[in-house]
Order: C-alpha cells, then sequence, then structure tokens
C-alpha cells in the first residue's frame, strides 16, 4: 500500500480489524492533493464527501468522476482491481471505508436481498452507486471526524459509529416500498449518464429538451430519465435546479456581479424570476443572502 502528496495533518487511517478500514482526508490547503492506493477486487469502496469535492482517477486518468459535497460513492467490481487515485480539491473532507465482501457478507448476510451486490444474481457484477447523503449518516460521520476519544479506546469508538454508519446508509427507505434502488447497468451507461450531466451544467443558461439531451448521449428516453434519477437520486431538471441555485450562491458570495448577472448566468431573463428561484432554494432573496454573509 501506497501514500503520495498528502500534506501532515490531511490523512488518518484507521485499521478497525482485517479487511475493514476507515481513511479520512481533510484538504485545508488551497491546491488539490493526491492519495493513491492500491486495493484489490475483493474490496467493496465507500467514499462520503462531507464538503467540498473530489475526483478519482481510473484507467490511468482515462476515466474520471467526480464526489460532490453530501454525496456518497459505492463502488464494486469482483472482475477488477479499483486502486484508488484520489484527487483532493481544496477545503474538502472526505471519508473512505474500504470493506472487504467477505467482512460486508458477514454483517448483511440477512439483508442481501436488498443490497443488490450482496444477492446470488449479482454475486460477479460490478456495482455502482452515487447517491445524497443521508441526514442521519452526516451526523455519525461528522461524529467521527470530531472524535476526541483517548487512543486505547479510539478505535472500539470508531468501530461502532462505523457499523452505526453502515445500518442507516443501507437501511430501506419506506416510502419506496422497502426497495432498494440500485444502478446496475453496463459502465457505458454510466459514463452517457454522467456526459448528460455534464452537457446540462455546460449549458445550463440555456438546457437542451430532455429529448434533445437523450438523442445527443445515445440513450432512449426512459433510460434517460430512469438512469439520471438513479445516478444522482434526482430528475435532470431538479438536478439542474440544484446545481444553478448552487452556483448562483458561489456567485454572490464573491460578491464581484449584481443580482441581474448573476440571473442570466443560470439562465434567468429577469432578476425577478431568478430571485423567485433562489428563494424558492434557500428561503431568503439573494440580496438578503449577500447581506448575512458578510455578516460572518
Amino acid at each position: 500500500m501506497s501514500l503520495k502528496n498528502i500534506a501532515e495533518g490531511s490523512f488518518k487511517e484507521t485499521n478497525l480489524e482485517n479487511g475493514f478500514w476507515l481513511l479520512e482526508f481533510s484538504n485545508e490547503e488551497t491546491e488539490a492533493q493526491r492519495f493513491e492506493r492500491d486495493i484489490d477486487n475483493s474490496f467493496i469502496q465507500m467514499h462520503f464527501c462531507l464538503r467540498g469535492n473530489a475526483k478519482f482517477h481510473f484507467n490511468n486518468g482515462s476515466y474520471t468522476f467526480d464526489v460532490l459535497d453530501k454525496r456518497s460513492i459505492l463502488l464494486y467490481n469482483p472482475q477488477q482491481k479499483l486502486p484508488l487515485n484520489l484527487e483532493i480539491r481544496p477545503k474538502t473532507t472526505l471519508i473512505s471505508l474500504l470493506i472487504s465482501i467477505e467482512k460486508f457478507h458477514s454483517l448483511f448476510s440477512k439483508e442481501a436481498n436488498y443490497i443488490p451486490f450482496l444477492s446470488e444474481e449479482n454475486i460477479n457484477r460490478k456495482y455502482y452507486d452515487d447517491s445524497d447523503i443521508r441526514s442521519t449518516v452526516l451526523v455519525v460521520l461528522q461524529q467521527i471526524i470530531n472524535a476526541n476519544i483517548n487512543s486505547s479506546i479510539r478505535n472500539l469508538y470508531i468501530k461502532g459509529k462505523i457499523y452505526e454508519l453502515l445500518s442507516l446508509h443501507f437501511q430501506k427507505d419506506e416510502a419506496s416500498n422497502g426497495e432498494y434502488c440500485p444502478f446496475l447497468v453496463d459502465e457505458r451507461d454510466v459514463i452517457k449518464i454522467r456526459k448528460a450531466k455534464d452537457i446540462v451544467i455546460a449549458r445550463m443558461s440555456e438546457p437542451p429538451s430532455l429529448q434533445e439531451l437523450a438523442n445527443e448521449i445515445g440513450l432512449n428516453l426512459k433510460k434517460l430519465k430512469e438512469g439520471f434519477k438513479q445516478v444522482y437520486g434526482n430528475t435532470v431538471y431538479s438536478f439542474l435546479f440544484d446545481y444553478k441555485m448552487d452556483f448562483a450562491r458561489k456567485l454572490l458570495e464573491k460578491n464581484q456581479l449584481n443580482v441581474n448577472e448573476i440571473g442570466l448566468q443560470v439562465g434567468y431573463s429577469t432578476s425577478s424570476h431568478f430571485i423567485a428561484a433562489f428563494k424558492k432554494k434557500y428561503g431568503t432573496t439573494p440580496k438578503q443572502y449577500v447581506i448575512g454573509f458578510n455578516k460572518k
């Protein structure tokens, strides 16, 4: 196992037991940091981004994807290694769990019917999931980050919190009739869905229609809509709305453009429409937000 280019104090590793690792990253620098580690194909990887964002590089950089703020990624591929080649952006906090499939089976053997990669039919299939971090899981992650426990019992405390985190992360959603919603598709479809996300972000001021987007990425409309929601946890336009409001919020914090200019950048022809959208998202107007931000 190797460690590269991680600044002092930015990385903490806890070996909970054989086949069970916790990695904590906190980049408070102004430049991105890199972390590399060989991991064999018997491990499930779970990555939780508490703030900021990080980028994973695969196949010598030919394939990358982001782990965004308040989102989690789960990766498992029994057919090939998925070594960590991680770029941790400035002001980013990330927690990663590396769990052997044997250890995972021992924890969740009775739940295999709704955790996709544990079922018999999927035992040799790769699995990928990208979802919002549940609020209950965020609380546990913060407790892990802030743990100020005597070193002799820290591992026991952390191990208990990891078990709590896993149970909350995989808890059945009663609102969806107890079904865990997997995204078990060909990796080529995953790449197309990610391309759709990149397209709507790049053209957020004038986004394409869903049919135009489906045609451009080479998926039918049904697959686009279902796949996008499963990967990003939201519809295309709801995802775009959240992205635009977050983008606008960051522009407001820089205090370099006025409200009308920011509204135009994110696709609103009138400032009144932008103000209404911003208030819908954040419960306050852009002007009130700036005043509150400047008081911090």
